[in-house]
């Protein structure tokens, strides 16, 4: 039976074992969300000894040869020798910049980082708060343009993230784990095309921030912003769109309460075949929506998603 070998511990565990696995049921703690390859908050690297890697192209080649891996991913065939990702050794820090509840649910935090953190509109980072809590969320902010990273916390349900979360304070320490590219992006190409933004919940941060690129960057086709939230209380960046829709002809902003999804869907019709639609928020309603637009026509090509984690 293979050894893993994790600081001061050794053990043997059953040949093709998961790793992760591995890993926590011998008190190491590594922490998940999705265990699919995506939040990447369970990366740990391989000092000696080599897992089976089932999905090696979730992390790029520079990470690879410093020898990290996911370790949901992995699973032990020879002995190894593990790190655990250290968010005091491995991480950035940043500091809470501002706190404020946007809705009864959703918490907007601001972090200042130590050193100019190099991202694009519609990416995420893993969060780690000083008691070693981490978990994936997709960033608010739009690049070069604030001076902080802005994410929306979901809080509507406990969670160990968010439990602590409601407990920060300005200046408090958060550290920032890898910076994911995501599935959203906004593409200089679609200028002249139709842009759809379809959010669920706080799926509307990170889609908030690729349409002030896309305005940025001068979109001329039109832009159609749908946001599903559980009620009209939970409609939080009401405001700052209406104010863009006021100065922008282009963009259209809908409001739809969660039990208003399905008649909609219903009269969704492409108004061309060169649409893109960027969804985001909980993997319901994305998926709601990518099945409409596929019927509607839409090619599997013009439509980015990035369906948010259930587990807080």
């Amino acid at each position: 039976m293979p050894q893993l070998h994790v600081a001061d511990q050794r053990w043997s565990v059953a040949e093709s074992t998961n790793l992760l696995d591995a890993l926590n049921q011998a008190g190491v703690a590594v922490p998940y969300s999705c265990r699919a390859g995506s939040c990447h908050a369970c990366l740990v690297r391989c000092v000696r000894g080599e897992p089976a890697d089932l999905k090696p192209e979730a992390l790029s080649r520079a990470q690879r040869e410093q020898g990290w891996r996911l370790a949901c991913q992995c699973q032990v065939v020879e002995d190894l020798q593990v790190e655990a990702f250290d968010p005091l050794r491995d991480g950035m820090p940043a500091h809470v910049l501002a706190l404020d509840w946007l809705s009864p649910s959703v918490l907007r935090l601001r972090l200042s980082p130590q050193r100019p953190l190099r991202y694009r509109a519609g990416q995420h980072v893993v969060l780690w708060t000083a008691c070693g809590v981490a978990r994936p969320y997709s960033l608010a902010s739009l690049p070069e343009e604030d001076r902080f990273l802005e994410f929306h916390l979901d809080c509507a349900h406990p969670g160990e993230f968010v439990d602590a979360a409601r407990h920060f304070k300005v200046g408090d320490c958060v550290r920032l784990g890898e910076l994911r590219g995501g599935a959203l992006r906004y593409d200089p190409d679609w200028q002249e095309q139709p842009l759809w933004l379809l959010a669920s919940g706080t799926g509307l941060g990170p889609l908030f921030g690729v349409l002030r690129e896309a305005l940025r960057q001068d979109h001329q086709g039109p832009i159609r912003l749908v946001h599903v939230a559980r009620d009209a209380s939970e409609y939080y960046l009401k405001d700052q769109l209406s104010a863009l829709a006021a100065t922008c002809p282009n963009l259209t902003v809908e409001y739809l309460e969660r039990q208003q999804l399905p008649e909609y869907l219903l009269q969704l019709r492409l108004a061309s075949r060169q649409t893109h639609a960027l969804l985001c928020g909980h993997p319901d309603t994305v998926e709601a929506f990518a099945k409409r637009l596929f019927l509607a026509g839409l090619g599997r090509n013009q439509l980015l998603a990035d369906a948010f984690l259930t587990r807080s």
